[in-house]
Formats: C-alpha cells, structure tokens, sequence
C-alpha cells in the first residue's frame, strides 16, 4: 500500500492551470532585491557588495519562473546559497542575507504547487541538503533547528493542500458538468425522440393509404404537424434553460397530470390507454416528472419495437409511500426486441437516482413488460 501511494505521488504530473508571469511577480522579486540592498547598506558583516549583488540575483531571479520551471528555480536558488554557505564554512565568516529566507520560503510552496511528482522529490532533497549545511555555517540550538525544518516542511505541505485542494475542486466541476450532460441527454432523448418517433410512424402509416384513403392521409398529416410543433416546442424550451441567467423563470416540467395526455385515440397505432388510480397528492414534482418521462420513452419503445402491437397500456397507482408505474404492450415476441439502447439506461438512470426501482422485460403472456416504483418524496436511498 505504502509502495503504490509513494508511486503515484512519484507519477504526479505538474498541474495545467498554472498562471504566466506577470506584475506581481515582478513586483515581489523588486521589492526583495531592494530590501537586500538596504541591508547589505545597514550591516558591516557581510562580504563585498558585488559578491552580495551576484549572490541575491542569483537566489531571487528565480522567483520569477516559480511555477513554469519549479525544479530548476529551487535548484537555482538554493545552490546559490549551498554555495555562499560553503563558502562561509570554509572563510568562517558568519552571517547571511536574512531575506533569503522569505524567497527559499515561497519556493519550497511553489516547488510542492506547482511541481510534478518528481520534481517535488528532487527539489526536497536540493532543500534538505541546504539545511543541513547552513546549520553548519551558522549553528543553532535543537530548538531553532526543529523549528526551521518546520518553516520549510509548513510552506511546502501548504503547496501540496493548496494543490490536491484545487484538483479535487476541478475534479468536483468535471463530475458536475458530466451529471448535467447526462441529465441532457436524458431530456433530449425522452422528448425529441417520442415525438420524432411518432411522426416517422405517422409518415410511414400515411404513405401506405395515401392512395386508397387520401382522407386518412390527411388525418396522419395533421398528427405529424402536431407532434413536430410540439417538438419544437420543447427543444425551444430546453435551449431556452441552456441559454438563459440565473434569473429566469423555468417553464415547469410536465408531471402526473400530463401523463393521461399521453393516451391516443384509435387513428394511430398501437393505440395508448391511460389509467391513473390511488393517492397522488402532495407528490414529489420530480417523481411526478420521472413518471411521465418514464411512460412517455416506454410509449415510444412500444411504437419501435413491439411487433403487430396494437396496444399499449399505461398503469399508474400510488399508496402513502411510493408510485407505480407500469406499461404493457401486447406486441409479439417473435425475434425479440432491439438491444437495449440509451434508452433503457436512461430510464434506469433516472429510476435510480430518485431512489427507485426499474424493471424491463417480457411479459409473463405476451408482448414487453416496464415496471417502475419510485418512492413518493423522490428521496434517494
């Protein structure tokens, strides 16, 4: 376990939104190399002012390509000072730039920001090496030695909560973004595909008694003009919730009391029939929705697939706790139906996010059975 998560950290690529170099950075670097100056001026322990110039440049310049190239700035910046305390050790001068350590500070969090896996463990041990010298240039008590690695190991588990924190962010609007596509699909499927199933029905009917029965042709064309306004209609209204602010009021979805508009009269077939029985009030309106989405896709399989169906019948019953919707056509079963399309996984979908359960088979007798219970308040289990 321990092997896989140090691996995967080691796999850790750099993250993909880190920002250009702007103002701000140039204004942090400036404001740093003028403090330097001011205490390469105030102090007399120093080494000379060129040496000190080189050496400053050298540790804060990198600060500029922190998030771009964090390997190589840390690398930078602390051989720099890797160097000026070897240096010290071997001269045995004391005393060193005090604001190298807000630089080395905001490098250590940009090593573990914005650094892959492998640049983080390289970068470390840059780190952890200049520690180990510079607390031989300038010796300090235990106290003030645990307390610098804290400094560093504070700043640089910073970096990596900051990190995993906006990953885990991304990675929420992703799944956010990803629920809304399904959640389309699924509208776009149950509406647009009824209806244009209906009208290439309509089509196909009026086709064939064109010729004998002009008057019954009529009749399908009026059905088809119906439907495809009413298709337009709705993908109106869904470009329309795709399009619009926060502020706009959102027609309301169709719900139990638009399941019985479903039914069909004897002009087209296989004819619908509608029964609604038991206790429907104070409904969830998004159990009320998902019922007529539901009955309205299973209509629209039925019209597809069911061979010489000639009816459809739509059950739907409620109790004090839960809803039960169930459609039976009496097509044959003669070849089987079509594979499961995203029809049926819509439907399930849409079942078992409201807490419900879903079942599509054949009939025990005849033709295709769909069965759906959804608990009244819609509450997932």
């Amino acid at each position: 376990m321990a092997t896989n998560a140090l691996r995967s950290l080691w796999a850790e690529p750099r993250p993909t939104n880190a920002p250009d170099r702007g103002p701000r950075d140039w204004a942090l670097v400036a404001v740093l190399i003028c403090w330097s100056l001011v205490e390469v001026v105030l102090r007399q322990d120093l080494a000379p002012l060129p040496l000190l110039l080189l050496a400053v440049l050298a540790v804060l310049g990198p600060l500029l390509w922190r998030r771009t190239h964090p390997l190589v700035a840390v690398a930078i910046s602390f051989g720099t000072l890797t160097i000026v305390d070897i240096v010290r050790i071997l001269t045995g001068s004391q005393g060193g730039l005090l604001n190298s350590m807000s630089a080395v500070l905001i490098l250590a969090y940009a090593l573990f920001r914005w650094g892959s896996g492998r640049e983080a463990a390289r970068g470390l041990g840059v780190i952890l090496l200049w520690l180990a010298i510079t607390y031989v240039a300038d010796p300090m008590s235990l106290a003030e030695t645990v307390a610098g690695y804290a400094f560093f190991l504070f700043a640089a588990a910073l970096g990596a909560a900051i990190r995993y924190r906006t990953k885990i962010h991304i990675r929420d609007i992703d799944q956010a973004k990803c629920r809304e596509r399904e959640q389309l699909a699924r509208e776009l499927h149950d509406t647009v595909a009824h209806h244009v199933s209906g009208i290439a029905i309509q089509a196909q009917a009026g086709r064939a008694i064109a010729a004998s029965h002009p008057e019954r042709a009529i009749e399908a064309l009026a059905i088809i003009e119906d439907a495809a306004t009413r298709t337009l209609t709705e993908l109106r209204a869904i470009v329309g919730v795709l399009r619009a602010s926060q502020d706009t009021e959102f027609a309301p979805q169709p719900g139990l009391a638009e399941v019985e508009q479903l039914a069909t009269a004897g002009q087209t077939r296989p004819c619908v029939k509608v029964t609604l029985s038991g206790e429907f009030d104070d409904l969830s309106p998004a159990v009320g929705a998902a019922i007529y989405r539901l009955a309205q896709e299973s209509i629209t399989n039925a019209r597809r697939h069911a061979r010489h169906a000639t009816q459809v019948t739509v059950t739907v019953s409620g109790n004090a706790d839960q809803v039960r919707l169930t459609i039976d056509d009496d097509g044959s079963a003669a070849g089987g139906r079509a594979p499961a399309g995203y029809g049926l996984v819509g439907m399930r979908e849409r079942a078992s996010l409201l807490g419900g359960t879903f079942h599509a088979g054949p009939a025990a007798e005849r033709g295709w059975r769909v069965e759906v219970v959804l608990p009244r308040t819609g509450t997932p289990r």
